[in-house]
């Protein structure tokens, strides 16, 4: 063998091992709080994290490491949200056979979710209600941007928008974080913002 034929094998190219553990300490609030931005009713997130890392349990041998780990996190986090949603809308086109909004109304649960339960002081109780209250685009890109740090490329390449669009929405996310934010200052004690 020459010294040509083995300079010219490619290098295997390693990636460190994540433990399911390591990952999860790592990244449980973050998936947390993207499957909270998502949406989803307060019941259901607690199940719906636990979705996201049973897939993470079954299938981290096979993340190959090219992208972030939140990023791969935050596709099974999609994946679960939609499951989810289709759920829900299934679950309750086949509660309202039959039944009218007045008796639905009824059975919901109004207790506070476990969300309310991990947010423990006013500042995190006041971020989840003015987030509540943003439009679901603008409320994810100024999750990923301004909360989780996260780079444009990278939520533009999660979203699949274009990087300009990420910055227009998390322009007009901050705008509109700012103006509910007032409005919650000047809101009586005990009202909803």
């Amino acid at each position: 063998m020459t010294r040509a034929s083995v300079e010219e094998r490619p290098v295997p190219v390693v990636r460190a091992v994540l433990s399911f553990d390591e990952v999860y300490d790592r990244n449980f609030r973050f998936v947390w709080r993207v499957l909270r931005a998502s949406g989803l009713p307060d019941a259901m997130v607690e199940d719906a994290a636990q979705d996201v890392f049973v897939v993470v349990h079954r299938r981290l041998a096979e993340f190959e490491g090219r992208s972030d780990i939140r990023t791969w996190l935050f596709r099974i986090a999609r994946w679960v949200v939609t499951s989810e949603r289709r759920k829900l809308r299934a679950k309750r086109a086949h509660e309202t056979e039959g039944a009218d909004d007045a008796s639905l109304a009824e059975v919901r649960d109004k207790g506070p979710g476990p969300f309310e339960a991990l947010a423990r002081s006013e500042a995190v109780r006041t971020l989840e209600r003015v987030l509540g209250r943003m439009d679901p685009e603008k409320r994810m890109a100024f999750l990923l941007m301004d909360i989780e740090e996260m780079k444009a490329a990278e939520v533009a390449e999660l979203l699949e928008i274009n990087v300009n669009t990420v910055y227009s929405r998390l322009r007009l996310a901050r705008e509109q974080f700012k103006l509910l934010l007032r409005e919650g200052a000047q809101a009586p004690e005990g009202s909803a913002p």
